[in-house]
């Protein structure tokens, strides 16, 4: 049988007080003596009173800032589906007193990161949440807020040693270690995979690293079956890209594409940009190369029909976004314990499932 819900009332009968006093210790105002006070937070844990956190946070006139700090939806697509879960957590908590400001910045100028973590950080908000993109340059700005008492949620990059409150992402080096696995699918002659980062500054970049070592780490592992042949030899390069714009990043993939000597077999791209290779493969008619990436951009989705991408791994950006937020109201608003880790699930995507996972 269901435990009846304990009321103020109940808790005022107990202690012998008036529902008023009761109210008085519960949201701590007015004038209760010391001991009525101890009395009704003793009745309170007698009954194993469980306040109603969401009509206390409606009935309250407290607001809570909060800042975000997330690369420019408008000069890459992939964030747009982050700025679209932010937005969408800002409009159902704004009831509750909680107001979002982002703070976009370019990803690709570390100065712009600089100015807008600087403005958040000195309209001193209740808490913080950032794709900590610029890993150098972020850690001073965590400092300060650890000093400063204002607690900070990560998304789409995980740093270990940090104090944050929450991550909310993939398992970066599990992500990578399955891209390996799904690239090898089906692979039984021995040949290269190259992993391509596109316009990264790979030293700075802590996801981009993990996914590299877990990719790596598959292929590591390998070992032959009992009483079987041994794999076949595996060559695993990484290739470091410009943009697409820069006309090396067109010379240097020829080149590969080219290159009879590398019996490529497959290209895991790192980031969402799988689309900028695709292009190449089917002008080239490679379809014996194949082709791993990540997120369901619309020109993602297109070489995905096409067959020219063979699998997608969703990292679910909305709900990054969506949850990033949700995190630091979890804490502030409804004084609930966050997770240190909330690790989104790994999804493959191919032709044939990718109307299930199309948010329509």
């Amino acid at each position: 049988m269901a435990k009846s819900a304990v009321r103020i009332k109940d808790i005022a009968a107990k202690a012998n007080v008036s529902v008023g006093t009761v109210d008085r210790v519960l949201h701590n105002r007015g004038r209760v003596s010391e001991d009525v006070r101890q009395k009704v937070l003793l009745m309170m844990q007698e009954l194993d009173y469980e306040p109603n956190m969401i009509a206390r946070a409606l009935g309250s006139n407290r607001t809570y800032e909060l800042a975000v700090l997330q690369p420019d939806h408008t000069l890459d697509p992939y964030w747009q589906a982050p700025w679209n879960g932010l937005e969408k957590a800002a409009r159902e908590l704004k009831q509750y007193g909680v107001h979002v400001t982002i703070h976009s910045y370019n990803l690709t100028e570390v100065d712009s990161f600089l100015k807008q973590a600087e403005a958040a950080t000195l309209s001193q908000p209740d808490g913080i949440l950032i794709a900590p993109l610029f890993y150098r340059e972020s850690l001073a700005f965590f400092e300060r807020w650890q000093q400063q008492g204002i607690p900070y949620v990560l998304f789409n990059t995980y740093i270990a040693e940090l104090q944050s409150l929450s991550y909310v992402g993939q398992d970066s080096y599990q992500s990578g270690f399955l891209a390996g696995k799904l690239v090898h699918f089906g692979q039984s002659q021995p040949g290269t995979f190259v992993i391509a980062h596109i316009a990264e500054d790979i030293a700075n970049s802590v996801h981009i690293s993990q996914k590299e070592r877990g990719f790596r780490d598959y292929f590591a592992q390998l070992a032959p079956a009992p009483d079987g042949p041994p794999p076949p030899p595996f060559n695993i390069i990484s290739i470091d890209l410009p943009q697409p714009t820069d006309p090396a990043f067109a010379r240097q993939l020829n080149r590969l594409l080219d290159d009879e000597h590398t019996h490529l077999k497959g290209i895991f791209v790192s980031t969402s940009k799988a689309y900028e290779i695709a292009p190449y493969l089917q002008a080239n008619h490679r379809e014996d190369i194949r082709l791993v990436g990540y997120d369901l951009l619309e020109k993602n989705i297109h070489f995905l029909n096409e067959n020219v991408i063979d699998f997608l791994i969703n990292q679910n950006p909305k709900k990054q976004g969506y949850w990033g937020i949700s995190a630091l109201a979890d804490l502030l608003v409804f004084k609930k314990k966050v997770p240190a880790l909330k690790y989104l699930p790994l999804d493959i995507i191919t032709k044939e499932n990718l109307q299930y996972y199309v948010d329509k």
